[in-house]
């Protein structure tokens, strides 16, 4: 009896328990639902508000007229957000910027009294019903605004007439690039803009606090470039139709090196270096020289078109035309060394006999004829020293700019001239042309990265 008293009270309390359970339950669910019809009318609530406000604002509202006109200028806070600068183009002497533009102004027609809504965020369908600044880019050559997937423009009008319009733009602008120093050059591109038709007197811009930022450089496209920072000035264009004010970003970029230094200046000094190479071969072997020489003047005359592919067609020198124009005439110096050689060192021939009886037979005494070696159809003399002009010998002054025997440096025209063995010639070259081509680098180098 006991057991099954037991039994009844502890099914009693179970079903007591559920249903305090329900009730709980069906307490959070009216909760819920309260919460949620009070989220639903809150919109319904502003936007009601909203559509009153615009419609009370704009129903007498004259787009077509700035505002404050007849009593103050109209002021203009800009900013400029830039997404990304690049590529820039020194052929065509222009950059491509990415940016947000936003612009600040004060229209008292467009207050109101809210105190729900403190700020109005609208899309780019009301930007056609007030009025807007007619802000241009004057060094501008093209420019897009972004309408994907909806246009790119912002609208916000505050409950004390303040308005925010922001835009954004890809714009292609112009840059005269100074290629003096190309390519180690540097830039500041800038980007200008102002009122088309509103003068000073009517319209001022001012640059708003951090008027100009950047967002992560990584994502740039300054392929040959590095940013070095940028700065804003503002300035006043006089014209035949008003002073205008005049805002400016300048961009400082400087050019990098790596691309011109594989493509051009590193080939530039090997071929050069290449053709000290016929310096060590025997003045003798002419085919081998001769088509050493040829090679190396045309690979520079190549290096030198390609080099000017880089560059619009300037009338001036740039630093790369210097370097690429020094190497080629060092290649074409070491091919006139060997035909200065080859000239001087072939064409003078074995004398006649009957000058020879004549002129130097006190020369000649106890000497044995030197051998004679053919080449083609003339006969040279196998040493230099007996290739000299004979009337050097003969008590006269030596005429010749190159001289063979000892006795010649002893005439009188040995006052103010250089003794050139022409042998030698070979020897001279080895040490002449890279002495001189290292100093013309080490001037060149330090003249144009820290002078």
């Amino acid at each position: 009896m006991i057991i099954k008293f037991v039994v009844i009270l502890f099914v009693l309390l179970l079903v007591q328990g559920a249903r305090s359970d329900l009730l709980e339950y069906g307490d959070d669910d009216e909760d819920q639902h309260d919460a949620t019809v009070n989220q639903m009318l809150v919109p319904r609530s502003y936007q009601e508000d909203a559509t009153l406000i615009l419609n009370n604002l704009l129903k007498e509202y004259d787009k077509t007229l700035r505002p404050d006109i007849g009593v103050k200028p109209t002021v203009i806070d800009v900013g400029i957000y830039v997404n990304s600068i690049g590529p820039v183009s020194s052929i065509d002497m222009e950059y491509q910027i990415d940016i947000i533009f936003a612009q600040t102004w004060v229209d008292t027609r467009l207050r109101y009294n809210s105190s729900s809504m403190r700020i109005l965020t609208l899309n780019s369908n009301m930007v056609g019903l007030i009025w807007l600044p007619d802000t241009i880019f004057r060094n501008s050559k093209t420019a897009d605004s972004h309408w994907i997937t909806t246009p790119n423009q912002l609208l916000r009008i505050w409950n004390n007439g303040k308005i925010l319009y922001t835009l954004r733009m890809t714009i292609n602008a112009e840059c005269q690039l100074q290629l003096h120093n190309f390519p180690m050059d540097e830039h500041s591109c800038p980007l200008v803009f102002s009122s088309y038709g509103y003068p000073q007197d009517e319209i001022v811009y001012k640059w708003r606090r951090k008027s100009v930022e950047t967002s992560d450089q990584k994502y740039w496209r300054l392929y040959q470039f590095d940013f070095m920072g940028l700065r804003n000035t503002t300035d006043v264009l006089t014209t035949t139709a008003g002073d205008y004010v005049l805002m400016t970003v300048y961009f400082d970029l400087s050019r990098r090196m790596g691309y011109f230094t594989i493509q051009t200046y590193i080939p530039c000094i090997l071929t050069v270096v290449l053709s000290w190479v016929s310096f060590w071969i025997k003045s003798d072997a002419t085919p081998a020289r001769t088509a050493l020489g040829i090679t190396t003047v045309l690979t520079m005359t190549t290096l030198s078109t390609v080099a000017r592919n880089s560059l619009p067609r300037v009338s001036y020198v740039t630093a790369m035309d210097l370097f690429v124009t020094v190497c080629f005439l060092f290649v074409f110096a070491a091919m006139i060394e060997y035909a200065m050689l080859n000239y001087y060192s072939y064409s003078i021939r074995r004398p006649p006999a009957k000058t020879q009886r004549m002129g130097y037979s006190s020369f000649n005494m106890g000497r044995a004829p030197r051998p004679v070696m053919p080449v083609g159809n003339s006969l040279f003399w196998h040493d230099y020293e007996d290739n000299c002009l004979y009337e050097c010998l003969d008590g006269k002054d030596c005429k010749s700019f190159f001289c063979c025997y000892e006795e010649c440096k002893e005439g009188g025209w040995r006052k103010g001239r250089i003794h050139v063995n022409i042998r030698e010639l070979d020897s001279y070259s080895r040490v002449f042309f890279p002495t001189s081509f290292l100093l013309f680098n080490i001037v060149y180098w330090v003249s144009y990265l820290y002078l």
